[in-house]
């Protein structure tokens, strides 16, 4: 299962239903825009939408999202066992709790209004109702609550993602240009209804166009609002209670956790232990904030595991999707009812403290290489290990440089090879990166094979595969020894590139996708189909015998005569 839909059913649900909502929103917020523009392109728009929103499928599913997203919120918020909680969660509650009280007048001066007076709800009888009133600003006020609401759990949702970061400046810029040009096409609109409505003539048209509710069905749709509000009240009583009584309840009797190599808390039964760590101030990591969908909560049970209840299905899953051991439980899930020892795995402050490791992870898209050097056991059968060492690191010594020369890093070293990375801003750079680097190791490599040559020796010969994609950085390892690396798909993918080089008997591969973000279109009759472990379909890679002139040939397939690879 994608890991954005990790998660309980209910989690699941509140997602669905809120990218329903978000995007009604959003198509509503377009719609009252485009009365800055002209009112007949608003009233087409309004009339388009309400096909769907108006039919009996649309309003279940609309209507459907609504009920599910707000019965879920209010449940989850009723079984909190604390309220100390992330800034952001607080506002985002804080919103979804408002929004309803401003939603109600909204929903029954239009929708409710239509269905029992037969209002014809269009563009223009709300503008005539709204513009330059006090309930005109509440709405204004309802827009960016709600717009503002919809974003924030929306980035907070893809948030892990490394093209959501990547493209964060765009999408934060045109979100703030949706609801201004809503407001600017309220205001346009709402000026030009209201002082046609002014003409006598053209006031009784517009009141017979619009069946403009009279005096009685106004007091009507007035007590229908309060009294809708009031329900909203006592439903939100009822929340307050269940968590009141539960938390009465929890404060009778005490558990005690102890954080390995940290504080030891008491905390009362029938709370999460990522509740437990927030009420007693104990820094801990949660990205998805505390809904399952992450696993930057888990901690490993070193004392306590035999009296905890087992995983659920939701939780079980997530946990199998990193392959945590099976002392390894979600902080968020598990109601710790008797005393026990955990381990944090992540630390939130990015800094290692103990057995805490120093990074929640990152995902970041980016250019990665494995380098192997050729017939390296027989070259060295029957020579001392000193001969060995001292030839492995002339080795590396002569090319390396032409990795960090590029921005690269080696990431670790595998005998007589190693995993280099280019950690650039974004993953064109990092492509670019990584092919001038491939040029560089060439070129370094022959003339270290000159070297040997003057000495009597046979040429060292390379394998290198090379590839872009998804990976996870962060510090993995056990405590004290928890080196800064990366892990992923993209990473074993890139090892079994370079292992193909052997078999097609040439010095690189390059992946398909590395050179698509690099910009350089390699016609596909160059390229060759690679039948890899783990890759569902094959994997078009370009196979280069020799790769001293790297820059040349890829300037051949641009139709150039000889430029360098792009510099960054």
């Amino acid at each position: 299962m994608n890991d954005l839909w990790r998660g309980t059913l209910a989690t699941r649900l509140r997602i669905a239903s809120g990218l329903v909502l978000f995007t009604y929103a959003l198509l509503h917020f377009l719609n009252i825009g485009l009365g800055m523009l002209s009112p007949v392109w608003m009233d087409a728009m309004q009339d388009a939408r309400q096909i769907v929103t108006r039919s009996f499928l649309g309003a279940l599913l609309l209507y459907g999202a609504f009920a599910v997203h707000i019965t879920f919120a209010l449940i989850k918020l009723a079984q909190r066992g604390t309220l100390r909680m992330p800034v952001w969660e607080a506002v985002q509650i804080g919103l979804g709790i408002f929004i309803p009280v401003l939603l109600v007048t909204h929903l029954v001066h239009t929708r409710g209004a239509h269905e029992i007076h037969n209002v014809n709800d269009e563009m223009g009888y709300i503008m005539l109702l709204l513009y330059n009133t006090a309930d005109g600003w509440k709405q204004s006020l309802l827009l960016l609550l709600v717009w503002t609401h919809g974003c924030t759990g929306l980035h907070f949702w893809l948030r892990g993602k490394a093209w959501w970061r990547r493209n964060l400046p765009l999408l934060a810029g045109l979100a703030a240009l949706v609801p201004a040009f809503a407001l600017a096409g309220f205001l346009v609109e709402g000026r030009r209804v209201r002082a046609q409505f002014t003409d006598p003539t053209e006031r009784d048209v517009m009141i017979e166009r619009f069946n403009f509710p009279d005096r009685e069905a106004f007091a009507e749709m007035l007590t229908l609002t309060e009294n809708l509000r009031w329900l909203f009240g006592v439903i939100m009583a009822v929340v307050a209670l269940a968590y009141l009584v539960k938390y009465i309840r929890a404060r009778r009797q005490s558990v005690t956790i102890h954080y390995g190599n940290g504080p030891q808390i008491n905390a009362p039964r029938g709370l999460t232990l990522l509740e437990m760590s927030r009420l007693r101030g104990v820094p801990h990591a949660s990205l998805c904030g505390g809904r399952g969908r992450c696993t930057t909560c888990r901690v490993v049970i070193e004392e306590g595991l035999d009296l905890l209840h087992p995983p659920s299905e939701a939780e079980a899953r997530s946990l199998a999707a990193v392959g945590a051991e099976p002392n390894t439980r979600l902080a968020c899930q598990i109601k710790p009812m008797d005393p026990m020892t955990v381990v944090r795995v992540f630390q939130p402050d990015g800094r290692s403290k103990h057995r805490g490791h120093a990074s929640q992870g990152e995902e970041r898209e980016l250019a990665l290489l494995f380098l192997d050097m050729r017939g390296f056991t027989a070259r060295t059968t029957g020579q001392l290990p000193y001969d060995v060492v001292f030839l492995l690191n002339r080795f590396f010594d002569a090319i390396v440089p032409a990795i960090t020369a590029q921005g690269g890093t080696v990431d670790k070293y595998l005998g007589d090879g190693f995993l280099a990375v280019f950690e650039l801003p974004a993953s064109d750079n990092s492509a670019h990166a990584a092919l001038r680097a491939i040029e560089g190791i060439a070129q370094a490599l022959a003339a270290f094979n000159e070297t040997l040559a003057s000495e009597g020796q046979s040429p060292v010969a390379i394998g290198i595969g090379a590839h872009l994609g998804d990976v996870v950085l962060g510090e993995i390892g056990a405590a004290g020894q928890a080196p800064r690396t990366l892990i992923g798909d993209t990473v074993n993918t890139a090892s079994r590139i370079e292992g193909a080089t052997k078999e097609y008997k040439v010095q690189v591969f390059i992946s398909a996708p590395l050179l698509d973000a690099a910009g350089h279109p390699v016609p596909r009759e160059q390229m060759t189909a690679l039948e890899l472990r783990g890759l569902s379909r094959p994997l078009l890679a370009w196979p280069i015998s020799e790769a001293s002139n790297l820059s040349v040939q890829l300037a051949r397939f641009r139709g150039f005569e000889e430029t360098e690879v792009p510099k960054t």
